[in-house]
């Protein structure tokens, strides 16, 4: 039975097969998906995926809005169809 810390599936099991032909489970941490663009589903430049702990928070993700979360050109489509709507 693995310590309680280790069985949380928080982190994911590797099987590694030692040279003696047993095989044992290593413990890793989840790796993150890429951040992609909630319009386009392209992914994103400049979002940092692991460790996020380790970065301040402009490193993280770009400083513009709807940075992390929009790519460039679907925010120039945006703010371009939102400034047209408004003159109208």
């Amino acid at each position: 039975m693995p310590r309680p810390a280790l069985r949380s599936r928080s982190l994911r099991r590797v099987y590694v097969k030692l040279p003696s032909g047993k095989t044992v489970i290593h413990y890793e941490r989840k790796r993150n998906d890429i951040a992609i663009c909630a319009i386009c589903k392209k992914p994103l430049h400049g979002v940092k995926t692991n460790f996020l702990h380790k970065y301040s928070k402009s490193e993280k993700r770009p400083e513009r809005p709807f940075g992390g979360y929009l790519c460039s050109s679907c925010l120039t489509q945006l703010i371009k169809a939102t400034v047209r709507q408004q003159l109208q």
